[in-house]
Parts: structure tokens; C-alpha cells; sequence
């Protein structure tokens, strides 16, 4: 039967096939999608690796270098707002393919420059790899909606969790690599063979389990100006611009800090391994935990747990603290992602088009990167220049940033129960 659009009320419905709820397909998505999202997003967790391969060359200085990072991760997050466009659109997979291949020869282009050329580095691991993830990751989350119907909250919370996976191993593998006298070209040339055959794995399986449907140039969209003037959203929104701007802090200057303390360097790199690792059980455990309890009180759940172990367990100056504040740490911050997709899609009306969740994610998303870009500045300038370094500022702002917007999902739940009467997502 051939696709067909009805007007009705001024506005154009979708009338295009969906995939079918569960089955083969369905795992295909979700597998393809935890697949890709641990190649690209995953894959950004090994910056704090390349940092010190850069701080050593001395191809900048080490905030001129950290500036890579940054600019790599909110570029990431910013392309997210028009991945999601396109996914409403009816180009996910289409997205998806054109973001793996850039990432893909992209890493492969990395290997091949010399440590003397900072410039390059930018452009290419900065600018190009980070707007090749940012194709990648909001369509990849967006498709478990299409196919898990009431479970796409628990099948996304099992997607994120593809982030914390990538950090955990490639971090790892670049780190040993390294130490044992592989040279650095080789060292990104191996992660970018597994970084290959994973997108490979990953694109089959969406492009096997996405409908056979041609894109519609009529369907129902949504205006930025609805977004901003929902309140509950809005809400969540902020929300998540704080928490991430919280969380910015331990991931990215740990392994600085147990360097600091004049604690091993071996150990220092395999902290964002840990921490990571942690993340992925904290991922997984509180996704199954809203599938069951279907709570809105969830998504603010981890924001205390984690406030109180910054405050409290980061100033540790021995390996064995360390450890437990990056396991304990590193569990709620993952239990956090796993709840945002499901509380930003639990905005969505009944009377709202289902088309919306790539919008929605994306713009959340998008303005998350303000956190970001703005992150290393800010705090480059609380830790200061002058040795020694004073954490306890930068810890205790972070922890600052972590309380607004646990704030503003107290907030957002306010909302929620005074819009439908329930805590229920």
C-alpha cells in the first residue's frame, strides 16, 4: 500500500510504516545502537590518554591541549540537536552510516600526524570527530523508542550504557599499548581497526531493523519556541545542563589530580577506566530499576549519592581512596545517563507526535554542551597556575553545579505530578 499523508486541523500526519514492536529487529536495533554508541561517544573517554601523549610531545600547552577535548565534546553534543532533526525526518540510518564512516577514516587520518602539529590534531580530532559523533549518538538512542514500545526506557538505559563501555576498554587499550613501546601511530591505528569493525556490526544491524520507508517531507514537526515554553521539559533541561556540568569535573580532571598527588602513573591512567567500568553497572542496574518502578523520583535519585562522595571522597591522596570514590563515584554518575533519555521522552504528551523524540533529546542535548565548552575554562581558572593546586574549590563548585540541577529534577517532578496527578513515566 503506498504511503500516504492526511491533512487534518492545519497539520500533516505521519502516516509512515513503523518498525515492528520486539523481535529479532528489535534486539538488532538495540545491539547496533549500544554497538555504535561505544565506538564514537565511548571513544571520546580515551582524550584524557591522548592528552598526556600531547602534554609529553609538548605540542601546546596543557590547557591548549585540553581544548581538543573540549571542543570535541561540545561539538558532540551541539550536532545533536539537528541528528535528532533527522531522525524525526526519517534518516536515521542514513545519519548514522555518514557519521561512522567520518569517524572512522577520521581516526585512521589521526594516526598518520606527527606529534608536532597541534593544529591538526584540532581540526581533525576535535572539529571532525566530534561533529561525526555527535551524528551518531542521538539517532542511535532514538531508535529503541521505534521498537521497544513500554520497554524503550529500559532498552535505552541499556544503549547508554554503550558509553561507559567504550571508555572503560579503549582507554584501557590505548594505555597498554602505550606502556608496552608501541608507538603511538600504531597504537591509534589498532583502536581504529576495532573502532571499524564495531560501526560495521553496529551499521548492519540498524540498517537491517530500520522500515523500508521513504523519508517524509510532511510530518509533523516541532518548533523550538514549543520546546522552550514547556515547562516541564525546560526543567529537565536545565537539569541535565547543571548535572553534566557537575559530573564534567571528576571525569576529565581525576586522572590530573592522582598525578598531583604524587600517586603512581600507571595507576593514574586506568582512572577513567575505573571509573567508567563502574558507570556501566550503575547504567544498567538503575535502567532495569525504572523499567520496574516507572518513577519520575528516579531520574533526581543519583544527584545526592554523588554530591556527597565529591564532597567527601575526592580529596582522598591515596590509591585505595581513589578507587572507592571512582567505583562509588562512577556507579551513580552512570545511574544519572541512564535516567536522562527516559526524563527527557517522558515529556512527551499524548496529544504530542511521536516524532518529537529526536528533537527533544537533541535539544537537551544541545544545550548541554554549553556545560562543555565552558567547563575547562572555568575550571582551569579555579584550579589556578600557581603550585600547589587548591582542589578543594574546584571540588566544592562542581558539587555546586551537581545540587542546581538536582534542584531543577525536584522541580521537573514538581511539575510532572501537578500536570498528571503521578510520579509514573
Amino acid at each position: 500500500m503506498p504511503v500516504k499523508y492526511r491533512r487534518h486541523d492545519n497539520m500533516q500526519l505521519d502516516f509512515r510504516p513503523r518498525p515492528a514492536r520486539g523481535g529479532v529487529h528489535a534486539w538488532m536495533a538495540l545491539f547496533g545502537s549500544w554497538l555504535a554508541i561505544a565506538a564514537t561517544f565511548g571513544y571520546t573517554f580515551t582524550f584524557a590518554v591522548y592528552q598526556d601523549v600531547y602534554t609529553r610531545a609538548d605540542i601546546a600547552s596543557s590547557t591548549g591541549v585540553r581544548w581538543i577535548g573540549t571542543i570535541q565534546l561540545f561539538l558532540l553534543l551541539a550536532t545533536s540537536l539537528p541528528a535528532g532533526m533527522l531522525h524525526d525526518s526519517g534518516r536515521s540510518c542514513g545519519i548514522i552510516t555518514a557519521g561512522s564512516c567520518v569517524f572512522t577514516l577520521s581516526l585512521f587520518m589521526l594516526s598518520h600526524i606527527d606529534l608536532v602539529d597541534y593544529f591538526t590534531f584540532l581540526y581533525i580530532q576535535g572539529i571532525v570527530m566530534g561533529v561525526a559523533a555527535g551524528l551518531v549518538c542521538v539517532p542511535c538512542l532514538a531508535i529503541c523508542t521505534d521498537h521497544w514500545g513500554v520497554r524503550s526506557k529500559l532498552a535505552m538505559g541499556i544503549a547508554s550504557s554503550g558509553l561507559f563501555v567504550g571508555g572503560t576498554v579503549f582507554p584501557a587499550m590505548l594505555t597498554r599499548f602505550l606502556h608496552n613501546g608501541v608507538s603511538f601511530a600504531w597504537t591509534v591505528r589498532a583502536s581504529a581497526f576495532v573502532v571499524l569493525g564495531m560501526l560495521l556490526v553496529a551499521n548492519v544491524c540498524i540498517w537491517r531493523s530500520c522500515p523500508r520507508a521513504p523519508p517524509a517531507t510532511g510530518a509533523t514537526s516541532t518548533s523550538m519556541k514549543e520546546l522552550v515554553t514547556d515547562a516541564e521539559y525546560m526543567c529537565v533541561v536545565i537539569a541535565a545542563l547543571f548535572m553534566n556540568w557537575g559530573l564534567y569535573f571528576p571525569f576529565v580532571y581525576l586522572q590530573q589530580l592522582v598525578i598531583d598527588h604524587n600517586m603512581d602513573h600507571t595507576f593514574a591512567s586506568y582512572t577513567i577506566t575505573i571509573l567508567c567500568g563502574a558507570a556501566i553497572l550503575g547504567c544498567i542496574l538503575f535502567a532495569m530499576a525504572l523499567y520496574k518502578c516507572r518513577t519520575f523520583s528516579l531520574f533526581a535519585a543519583p544527584a545526592q549519592p554523588c554530591i556527597i562522595v565529591l564532597l567527601f571522597g575526592l580529596p582522598a591522596k591515596t590509591i585505595a581512596g581513589v578507587v572507592v570514590f571512582a567505583v562509588v563515584f562512577g556507579f551513580f554518575a552512570g545511574a544519572w545517563f541512564s535516567q536522562l533519555s527516559p526524563a527527557i521522552l517522558s515529556t512527551l504528551s499524548t496529544s504530542t507526535s511521536t516524532r518529537e523524540c529526536g528533537v527533544r533529546l537533541g535539544f537537551a542535548f544541545a544545550v548541554s554542551a554549553i556545560a562543555a565548552l565552558a567547563g575547562t575554562p572555568i575550571y582551569d581558572a579555579i584550579l589556578g597556575s600557581a603550585a600547589p593546586v587548591n582542589w578543594n574549590r574546584s571540588i566544592h563548585f562542581s558539587s555546586m553545579m551537581l545540587a542546581i540541577g538536582m534542584f531543577f529534577c525536584y522541580v521537573a517532578l514538581d511539575l510532572r505530578v501537578r500536570r498528571l496527578g503521578t510520579e509514573d513515566m
